[in-house]
């Protein structure tokens, strides 16, 4: 996890950990004092900043923000984990949670904020000649048109972002049409539809303020990737996208007649809380939900006030609420049908820095236990959805002073075992020593990428590279940088996702990341198989 605090003149920072040694609650409280909330939430919630600053100095409540992922989160919760250092949780939604018994029983009150609903976002013209601008539009008519290629459209990992959650969850449920909550056969039914639905998603991310980012940067020119038709994200992130006035054609928002699945904001404090924090989180939700409150949020964030009648919803159209499923086995389902035989398969270059640094503090060791992760190792509920995925194709291509033998696995989509320990055992097997060849292991990614997009186009093709030092062997990031501009069209959008580990240079790999459309990691204060886990929602 990576601490986020917002700070401001009235003294706020909302949701996130304890020191050691510190109480979760510190400040005034209902003798007079301040008090310190420290929340475990979602990064999106950092816009409420300026609100949560007000309500600060109204109620004397701060609120500390510790990001994390969807099913991070809820590992954590589960595991008792979040209650040794939060007060409470803020996620978009406790539906998930509310399925595992261990999760359950550890939370508190629970008070809705704010909501926004997951929906389809399109350039207007593609709309307008799909026929959809005016007239009640099904998932079943999305899903045959995103099946027949009539647009294509972006959309977060679901493991990682609740608003690629809510969309899987969505378009099964509503494709079923039983108007219950989805069992285990019915989701196994749903899967050619689904299948045709996810042909059409070209780009992936895994937060949605990447996703955001991305989209906008192809839309624009900015990124060497394919422009995007449409994005399924919440309402409120593709409202203020067409607000910002960075879009050159703005979207239009498409709410499905059959239903759709909200995030609700519940603000939730933790089972084992002081009665102290008890006390300042009842002031500040109290606050949170006075009528001005309500519309400052809905002003400034774009999401819908939890109260009824503050504020005008966006759209006149009465939106129908999908039941979740009511089980966590169907839900388990639904995500591990995704990445295994439903959503376009993946291809992903691993550039594997194996020069003689690495033998440095065992950073080859821990290179290696992070590809043994990806293979399965890892047991906890958030690798179960990053491991390496059927049907997937993954290199290994490790480098030193030179490029060395690329390996190809193909993960075998039914019994995906015995490929993904091959890779582990790849992985075993690589030995530091050398210097740090970059930019000509980079290019060789290249080549082998375009190698593999001419036998199998119908991938998403990424590259990663992991490198603990600076480039000290052949071709420089200047000469990186003519030979991306070099690239033929289909290789324009592969991008690089770059660990940042050791004594890699910051500058030159957030200018790789720049140049080819993707984005870096930092390892060096989190553990490497975290990142590597992390990445899994770009690749």
């Amino acid at each position: 996890m990576r601490r986020l605090t917002v700070v401001a003149a009235a003294v706020l920072a909302l949701l996130t950990g304890c020191t050691s040694g510190t109480p979760a609650s510190q400040g005034e409280g209902p003798s007079g004092q301040a008090v310190t909330l420290r929340v475990l939430a979602g990064s999106e919630l950092a816009d409420l900043g300026p609100v949560l600053d007000e309500a600060a100095a109204a109620t004397g409540v701060r609120v500390e923000l510790d990001p994390i992922g969807t099913l991070d989160g809820a590992e954590a919760v589960a595991s008792g984990a979040a209650a040794a250092d939060h007060d409470a949780i803020w996620f978009s939604s406790n539906r998930y949670l509310a399925l595992q018994p261990e999760a359950a029983a550890r939370l508190g009150t629970a008070t809705d904020i704010m909501s926004s609903p997951v929906v389809l976002g399109l350039r207007r013209s593609v709309a307008e000649r799909l026929g959809w601008v005016g007239r009640p539009v099904t998932w079943a008519e999305i899903a045959a048109a995103a099946g027949a290629r009539q647009f294509t459209y972006g959309m977060t990992d679901p493991s990682a972002s609740n608003s690629g959650f809510s969309a899987v969850v969505a378009v099964a449920t509503a494709l079923v049409g039983a108007g219950s909550a989805l069992t285990a056969s019915q989701a196994a039914s749903t899967a050619p539809a689904l299948r045709d639905f996810f042909a059409a998603q070209t780009l992936a991310a895994g937060s949605s303020g990447f996703l955001q980012d991305a989209y906008v940067r192809r839309a624009t020119g900015a990124d060497p990737g394919d422009r995007v038709d449409g994005l399924i994200n919440y309402e409120s992130v593709l409202l203020a996208m067409n607000a910002a006035g960075d879009l050159p054609e703005p979207l239009e928002l498409i709410y499905p007649a059959d239903g759709v699945v909200t995030a609700e904001y519940p603000f939730t404090v933790l089972a084992g809380a002081s009665e102290e924090v008890r006390d300042a989180y009842r002031r500040l939700t109290e606050y949170l939900r006075t009528p001005d409150v309500q519309l400052a949020i809905a002003t400034r964030t774009n999401r819908r006030p939890a109260v009824p009648g503050v504020a005008p919803a966006p759209t006149s159209a009465t939106l129908v609420e999908l039941p979740f499923p009511a089980q966590a086995d169907v839900v388990d389902a639904l995500l591990t049908s995704y990445f295994d035989k439903l959503r376009r398969p993946s291809r992903t270059v691993y550039v594997l820095d194996t020069s003689g640094s690495m033998e440095r503090d065992d950073r080859i060791g821990d290179l290696r236990r992070s590809l043994a992760g990806l293979a399965g190792a890892d047991p906890s509920l958030t690798a179960q959805y990053r491991r390496f995925r059927g049907r997937e194709e993954v290199t290994l291509l490790p480098f030193n002073t030179v490029a060395g033998s690329p390996q190809t696995f193909t993960v075998a989509e039914d019994d995906p075992g015995p490929d993904r320990q091959r890779i582990a055992d790849a992985g075993e097997a690589l030995q530091a020593g050398g210097d740090t060849a970059i930019y000509d292991s980079l290019e060789r990614a290249y080549r082998i990428a375009q190698q593999q997009i001419a036998a199998d186009p119908d991938r998403f093709t990424s590259i990663v590279l992991m490198t603990d030092g600076e480039n000290t062997s052949g071709a420089d990031i200047a000469a990186f940088r003519s030979y991306v501009g070099s690239l033929p069209a289909q290789l324009r959008g592969v991008p690089v996702f770059c660990v940042l580990f050791g004594e890699s240079s910051t500058a030159e790999m957030e200018e790789v990341a720049e140049l080819t459309g993707g984005r870096t990691f930092d390892a060096r204060t989190v553990p490497l198989a975290e990142v590597f886990q992390e990445i899994r929602g770009y690749v």
